[in-house]
């Protein structure tokens, strides 16, 4: 059988969610299926890291899309042209989007709807566009994945899917996050001119909740007396012209690292006191997964899918409430022992999460369609 895939986001040199959730599920199944030929379709040149097996072709379309127009033009043109000259059996999407005008079976992943709820959050043309065809490719596709139970039962609500049509398969984190030793976190913490501090993890998206979280950090300092400990944020802006605000008091405790390699991310993660991340809507939230690895103790947002994958290795607070976000961090700041049960509490939930599993669940939901197929 002759399953195309569609890898456009994966990129060489920065892949952020849907590029890391095609490579880790993408590489396992390939390797893990020498049975069947896949081909990969990218809309630029290939890096080698991204030939998994000599059961993969890598096939370049253009053009590169990354805006709505784009993306229109490279499903509905380059991409059902390159399937048919390829002669694929069925196509699986991992990025939300498909061909509409195709009649090759399709199998997509739809992560999450933060567009239908809070559309104000991004740009007028993104909005348009996966407002108006997310739910063209809902009814189209013959079977949905999704990253957990809260997004199922969103998109069988939103866009009046049945359930039976949708697959939960919970998202992995890497083999980069792992606790280290005090001395490997307190040369990292000198090496980088750091002292105790929490860490987010994620985009700098308005749903992501960075802005509240810095005020309610400004907040924490200033009612108690400046304590000893920064604010560390990890990722960089989702769309162009985005202001992060921050009092000039606070210029020397909050820190902005940029886009990080997941080995340099597993650092930052493993060393922090405590992961703060608190967006009020979520699909999953991988960088939960990653502090749990870790052992490192969580302030969670309460929203969504969150308590889900989070467990009881969070305390929880109303996102909206930036009084509760600075009464979290206070309380993880000061009680060792809360924070030694999280981080216990978090090593025992991560076990729950693989990229293994989650590949062998994509792939049971791939195998049934293939088996179905004239």
């Amino acid at each position: 059988m002759k399953i195309g895939i569609n890898t456009r986001f994966l990129l060489s040199n920065k892949m952020e969610g849907f590029g890391w959730y095609t490579y880790e599920v993408v590489k396992r199944i390939v390797q893990n299926h020498p049975e069947h030929s896949f081909v990969l379709f990218f809309d630029r040149p290939v890096d080698p890291k991204f030939h998994f097996g000599e059961n993969a072709t890598e096939v370049v379309i253009g053009p590169p899309a990354r805006h709505p127009f784009l993306y229109l033009i490279w499903f509905e043109f380059s991409l059902r042209k390159a399937m048919k000259k390829h002669k694929i059996d069925l196509l699986f999407s991992p990025d939300g989007s498909l061909s509409l005008f195709s009649n090759i079976p399709q199998i997509h992943v739809i992560h999450d709807l933060n567009f239908e709820h809070f559309p104000a959050d991004l740009p007028w043309l993104f909005r348009w566009y996966y407002r108006t065809f997310f739910p063209k490719f809902a009814a189209k596709s013959i079977k949905i994945i999704t990253v957990s139970s809260s997004s199922k039962c969103d998109i069988s609500e939103t866009y009046g899917v049945d359930e039976s049509k949708i697959t939960v398969a919970w998202n992995g984190a890497s083999e980069c996050f792992f606790p280290i030793s005090k001395l490997d976190k307190d040369q990292f913490l000198s090496q980088n001119g750091l002292g105790d501090y929490f860490v987010f993890v994620g985009s700098i998206h308005p749903r992501k909740n960075v802005q509240r979280l810095i005020n309610a950090f400004t907040k924490f300092q200033k009612e108690n007396n400046s304590p000893h400990i920064d604010l560390v944020i990890v990722g960089q802006p989702m769309w162009k012209g985005q202001r992060i605000e921050i009092q000039e008091s606070m210029n020397s405790k909050i820190r902005f690292t940029g886009h990080l390699s997941q080995e340099e991310l597993g650092k930052y993660v493993s060393s922090a006191l405590a992961l703060t991340y608190v967006p009020y809507f979520e699909g999953f939230g991988i960088p939960l997964v990653e502090a749990m690895r870790c052992g490192v103790p969580i302030l969670s947002g309460d929203r969504t899918s969150l308590p889900e994958i989070a467990g009881d290795a969070a305390i929880y607070c109303d996102p909206f409430d930036e009084d509760q976000i600075a009464d979290g961090m206070k309380n993880l700041f000061l009680d060792g022992d809360l924070r030694a049960r999280l981080s216990e509490n978090g090593l025992n939930r991560s076990k729950l999460f693989s990229w293994d599993q989650t590949a062998e669940e994509v792939w049971k939901v791939i195998s049934t369609e293939i088996q179905q197929l004239p």
